[in-house]
């Protein structure tokens, strides 16, 4: 098959969903981007009861393996906790972000998305032990400026951060995981004729893997893919050298097939495929391993009896901080990636006993 290319309505769409708010819990905004881009697709649509939105085809055919194919709309963010007065709110973190990144950072709360700004004491009023000490989100505040704003406590609040490309680079929050959104709609462009395809636009990943376990049992596939985005740990060190003896991935070398993280022993006989169609196609790819975290993969591989599973991420930098990194190329490399893989599975494979 031809393999597939970014075009400027795949780089719009994605703007358009790294630009939306969607909080783990509140993805609403996201979904309908979603829905609305699935009308006219001939799959059955369904929002299940966790609010991830499952395509599915119109008719099993049992001669062909019906591969899961995921991406989480959730992003990390913030809960609204208790009014202060004066426009000021304490704040929960959703999801995994380090308090030491968020002083200074511009929001958008609630429905209304209300801008704010995450305030913290200046450098001069702290003392000494603060200054030593661990930032803790206690110390923090969300700041809207003034009262009377339709906002309250219970309500969630993302980072502000607009999407830029630049060059090669796309600078967004939210890359986590709607590059992997942006794909999953992409292969709905593409026709594979030795299997089916059900796509699962999860919910609630960065709590727990919850809405692809949801997913993956009312799916019940024969082989599922995890499509995310995983950090690249390529900074240098103070020395010069280049920091990459735990996730093993930088941007610019293509997409992470996983082996292993915190949560999935990817299955080998998948592992060994994608690594085939990459070296045949010459497209760039690298092993993501060892390491912990994890994707939806750690959920999916356990539902019913058991499912084949392996995860394939857009390596980025600055994960579940306001702006995040990654490479149009590397984006690029993956969809073509996933594009190859798919164009050869078949039932052959669990046949193939497992190591």
């Amino acid at each position: 098959m031809e393999l597939p290319k970014i075009e400027q309505r795949h780089k719009d769409l994605l703007e358009k969903l790294c630009n939306a708010a969607g909080v783990s819990g509140h993805e609403d905004e996201v979904r309908k981007i979603v829905l609305a881009e699935l009308k006219g697709k001939h799959l059955n649509v369904r929002t299940d009861a966790l609010g991830s939105v499952i395509a599915t085809p119109k008719q099993r055919d049992a001669s062909k393996p019906l591969v899961m194919l995921d991406a989480h709309m959730d992003e990390v963010g913030f809960m609204l906790v208790s009014d202060d007065g004066d426009g000021l709110y304490s704040f929960e973190l959703v999801g995994g972000i380090d308090p030491r990144s968020l002083p200074g950072k511009q929001v958008l709360v609630g429905n209304d998305k209300v801008p704010g700004v995450i305030g913290a004491k200046p450098i001069h009023l702290t003392t000494a032990d603060e200054r030593a000490g661990k930032l803790s989100v206690e110390s923090l505040k969300i700041d809207v400026g003034t009262k009377g704003k339709n906002i309250q406590p219970g309500d969630r609040a993302v980072f502000a951060t607009k999407l830029m490309y630049v060059e090669d680079n796309i600078f967004a929050k939210a890359i986590d995981d709607r590059i992997g959104v942006a794909i999953l709609l992409q292969m709905m462009e593409l026709e594979f004729p030795n299997i089916q395809l059900a796509y699962s636009f999860s919910v609630q990943e960065e709590i727990g893997l919850r809405g692809a376990k949801v997913a993956a049992q009312s799916i019940d596939p024969d082989f599922a893919i995890a499509i995310d985005a995983t950090p690249a740990y390529d900074h240098p060190s103070p020395d010069g050298s280049i920091e990459n003896s735990y996730y093993n991935t930088k941007i610019g070398l293509g997409p992470a097939i996983y082996t292993y993280d915190g949560s999935t022993l990817n299955d080998p006989r998948l592992v060994t495929l994608f690594k085939r169609v990459g070296e045949e196609e010459k497209i760039t790819y690298q092993l993501r391993q060892p390491g912990g975290g994890g994707t939806n993969g750690g959920s999916i591989h356990r539902a019913n009896g058991g499912v084949p599973t392996i995860s394939i991420s857009v390596p980025h930098r600055y994960t579940h901080t306001a702006i995040l990194l990654s490479k149009l190329t590397d984006w690029e490399s993956s969809v073509r990636l996933l594009a190859a893989g798919l164009s050869k599975m078949s039932y052959e494979l669990t046949k193939q006993p497992r190591p």
